[in-house]
């Protein structure tokens, strides 16, 4: 029987394309290709309705298996981590919806959080299952993240990042640098490094911008104004390494911090999506984004 406290529109789906092989039914298939989630718990899902074939329908767990037949299921993961933080939505029109995300929560399901999303949560506070992110920043940083509502015109607003057709602006707080005279552009060649999820500079043709300024100076500590020109992964940190300065509280840059270790909510990464500015690429509008929240100094 289906969990009737489960609504599929409120999640989003992975989906699989059943691969060739000698299996009977749907669930022999699934158990073999994710051999890290067993029998059981595929029984479990399906019993609740979380496998649901082309239709969207849930399947029979004796549905028989078919090469290329798409089925569609959600992620779950036992006992997820609940995360306290709270987001705050900050615009909702027909084709937007921008939200405030605090330190420590993930924009979409990633690894060991998937309920305890960004995009989860507003599909279930808007009840819009259209909601797709525009743009991500990463689980450690706070502020703006932008989604599009509407798929019909969703095309016309990713298209204002790869065109850098939007102008973003964060704030960091990180140990100052006399030495250097602001504002100043730092370009580098990023790729990615080890642990895999750190990324690094290397020789060769830049490939990452940012422009950096000034905003306030506090002893051994400033606010800086950080503008990415490009967007890779990472890139305001590796950049202010780069510096000299890395990020207060960064748990990557420059040394990785113990893997495992429990979110200390007491000291977040100081790094803030503080703004976001375009036109609007249907009204021909400027807008205008700006975070409720704040840096405080350490």
């Amino acid at each position: 029987m289906s969990d009737s406290t489960f609504n599929p529109a409120q999640h989003q789906a992975s989906t699989l394309s059943l691969p060739p092989g000698p299996w009977v039914t749907v669930l022999d298939c699934l158990c073999d290709h994710f051999k890290a989630i067993d029998r059981a718990q595929w029984l479990d899902r399906i019993a609740r309705g979380r496998v649901l074939d082309a239709q969207g329908q849930p399947i029979n767990v004796n549905l028989a298996y078919r090469q290329g037949l798409r089925i569609h299921y959600f992620r779950e993961v036992p006992n997820e981590k609940p995360i306290a933080a709270q987001e705050h939505i900050l615009h909702v029109d027909e084709h937007l919806v921008v939200a405030d995300k605090p330190h420590f929560l993930p924009v979409t399901p990633t690894g060991e959080y998937v309920e305890h999303t960004l995009l989860r949560r507003l599909i279930r506070r808007l009840d819009n299952p259209n909601l797709v992110p525009l743009h991500r920043i990463d689980r450690h940083t706070a502020g703006l993240v932008l989604f599009s509502a509407n798929p019909d015109t969703r095309s016309a607003y990713q298209s204002l990042f790869p065109n850098r057709q939007i102008d973003k602006r964060y704030h960091a707080i990180a140990p100052a640098l006399p030495h250097l005279t602001f504002p100043l552009v730092h370009k580098s060649r990023m790729v990615h490094g080890e642990p895999f999820f750190r990324m690094q500079e290397v020789d060769g043709q830049p490939n990452s911008e940012t422009l950096v300024e000034v905003g306030e100076r506090n002893g051994d500590l400033w606010r800086y104004l950080l503008y990415p020109i490009t967007g890779k992964t990472h890139q305001l940190r590796v950049h202010m390494t780069a510096l000299g300065a890395s990020l207060c509280n960064d748990p990557f840059y420059p040394q990785v911090c113990a893997q495992g270790a429990e979110d200390d909510y007491s000291k977040p990464l100081k790094l803030l999506a503080q703004s976001l500015r375009f036109k609007d690429p249907l009204s021909g509008e400027e807008r205008h984004f700006e975070s409720r929240l704040t840096l405080d100094w350490p």
